[in-house]
């Protein structure tokens, strides 16, 4: 059985700089390229917490013959290093030493690339040492008014090391220790105190920023939802995340790369966790306090009240509307992120069946007919204005209407894709391209309805998947159980291995939230928070422990077209100017 190397990162160490085991290591060689030259000296000193705990120096036999400008520079011959152990007796003797060791070197890459390449060769696999390299380090805090330079003998003299550097390996690693130390004292007032904080304490990262770690400081690393709060205790932004503290630390490095995140640091005075049962939680309750807060700094899901449906309406010639509000007994689809989508929707039921697209009320027996408009003219409206007895023809329209928001798309499905190909034969790209857009929102709106829809029916529902790191099932052990309620999240919690699973089942139930339902097919809470659910219940392994409802959807419902509407959109990126 043969195992990977792993290579640590520096957030799963997250140890004090006080608390880390360094290796500060120097190579002499033959040249300075690592596939060509060999290594000739090994020099190391281990050190933690200010005090040394050993050193390693070997000369190393190259099996090349030592340059004569590399036997000036760092006075070792090819007559020194011929008795020498080769690399393949060294390597392993410094690679135990190094074990379980942060690596450190001045100008690392040169001498971790010889490092690598000896292993590579002699087919041992890396390690996987965390790597500190000083040069960038010395950058931060050296400024050129002080230094002409930050090579390790002008470092070294400005630090006063006690070593002073020689090109012989101990010498320099000796004299690295002393540069690092210095650079630590540094470094240590801009708030850089842990091993995960020099892996960006070279980037531009803002002191005030920077400054500002101890937010993070006594916040749990478990799942749940940070608010960032600004000096009137106002939230100015909610974010989720596994483990609460490494996420609100990574905010004060230079991970953080967004311009207005940084802006948003600057203004806060403090971080308030949610602690979270489960991750599901975490993301629900994320949803809800950017809804209730409308931090300035969010830009997702920050007005879920916007969202819209396209209906057909209760008349006697019934129409399309866009609504922000559902009504019991009628057809629905969506909800829809904003109107652009859903008018695109609707324009795609326009493009397929002849419904009336005036505003008017018409009666079912009109007094006196009126005058058709000019959509009848062209024979996309079925003119139910003009009709003296009731227009059966337009209850076959309307039925037909119903029929596609409410099951089966495949009438709108079929005429707009075969309306597609037809513009694009015709090489009319835009007019396709836009007839696409039209297909894609309309099945996304009549997909999500059905699939809202039984949610939303159901008084209760109980599912349940094996607890496990990233919803893999049964690597902890245990059950994640969740509560929907009309569409709405109403209870999650986990049950350890062992214990009585449905024990726990009856406990979050009794626990759960009381929600009250929402005219169907709305659920009883935001769109986001539904597609969350919708979602955990789709992951392999969930299991539905009971349902108060019906939990079905149309055999030959939207979701049979979906795929198809994605390859719609795909064609349509494709098409020339698009």
């Amino acid at each position: 059985m043969t195992t990977s190397a792993y290579q640590a990162t520096f957030e799963e160490l997250g140890t004090p700089l006080r608390e880390v085991t360094f290796v500060v290591v120097d190579l002499e060689t033959t040249g300075t390229r690592a596939s060509e030259g060999g290594i000739t000296e090994i020099g190391a000193v281990k050190v933690r917490g200010g005090e040394k705990l050993g050193e390693f120096q070997s000369l190393v036999n190259p099996g090349q013959p030592v340059p004569a400008f590399v036997a000036r520079l760092t006075g070792i011959t090819t007559a020194m290093v011929a008795t020498a152990p080769g690399i393949e007796k060294v390597l392993p003797s410094f690679l135990e030493f190094a074990h379980g060791s942060v690596l450190v070197a001045h100008n690392a890459p040169f001498d971790v690339g010889f490092l690598r390449a000896a292993c590579e060769k002699l087919g041992y696999p890396w390690p996987g040492f965390p790597v500190v390299d000083t040069v960038p380090l010395a950058r931060k805090v050296v400024t050129r008014d002080e230094a002409p330079n930050h090579k390790l003998s002008t470092l070294a003299r400005i630090f006063r090391a006690e070593v002073t550097p020689d090109h012989r390996a101990l010498s320099d690693a000796r004299a690295t220790v002393d540069v690092l130390h210095a650079l630590f004292g540094r470094l240590g007032p801009l708030g850089i105190t842990h091993l995960e904080d020099l892996r960006t304490a070279a980037d531009p990262v803002p002191k005030e920023v920077r400054a500002k770690r101890h937010l993070a400081d006594g916040l749990p690393e478990a799942p749940g939802v940070y608010l960032f709060r600004g000096p009137g205790d106002e939230v100015l932004y909610v974010g989720t995340s596994t483990n609460l503290h490494k996420r609100v630390r990574s905010y004060f490095t230079a991970a953080e790369k967004r311009r207005r995140m940084t802006e948003m640091v600057r203004i806060a005075e403090r971080v308030t966790p949610v602690v979270c049962a489960t991750p599901l939680e975490a993301q629900v309750r994320e949803l809800r306090l950017i809804a209730e807060h409308e931090p300035r700094y969010n830009r997702r899901s920050k007005y879920p009240e916007r969202a819209v449906w396209v209906r057909l309406t209760d008349e006697p010639y019934p129409r399309l509307s866009v609504v922000r509000d559902t009504t019991s007994g009628l057809a629905h689809i969506g909800p829809f992120g904003g109107s652009n989508a859903a008018k695109e929707a609707v324009a795609a039921l326009h493009d397929t069946l002849p419904l009336r697209q005036c505003t008017a009320r018409i009666a079912r027996v009109p007094r006196t007919p009126g005058s058709p408009c000019a959509l009848a003219g062209m024979g996309r409206c079925s003119a139910p204005c003009v009709a003296t007895v009731p227009d059966v023809v337009y209850d076959d329209v309307a039925g037909a209407a119903r029929a596609a928001l409410d099951g089966d798309p495949a009438l709108v499905v079929e005429t707009l894709s075969a309306r597609i190909a037809r513009l694009a034969a015709q090489e009319r790209f835009e007019e396709a391209g836009e007839v696409t857009r039209r297909l894609r929102s309309f099945v996304h709106g009549a997909r999500r309805a059905q699939r809202f829809a039984p949610l939303a029916r159901c008084a209760e529902l109980v599912a349940a998947r094996p607890a496990g790191v990233a919803g893999a099932p049964g690597e902890r052990g245990g059950w994640e159980f969740v509560v929907v309620r009309h569409g709405r999240l109403a209870g999650t919690s986990l049950s350890g291995p062992g214990e009585d699973a449905l024990a726990a089942v009856a406990a979050v139930r009794a626990t759960a939230e009381v929600v009250e339902p929402a005219p169907p097919p709305a659920p009883s809470s935001y769109p986001e928070e539904t597609d969350l659910l919708l979602a955990w219940l789709d992951q392999p392994g969930v299991r539905l422990v009971a349902v108060d409802g019906e939990l079905t959807c149309p055999v030959r419902g939207a979701a049979a077209h979906a795929d198809l509407a994605r390859a719609a959109d795909r064609v349509r990126a494709e098409l020339p100017g698009a």
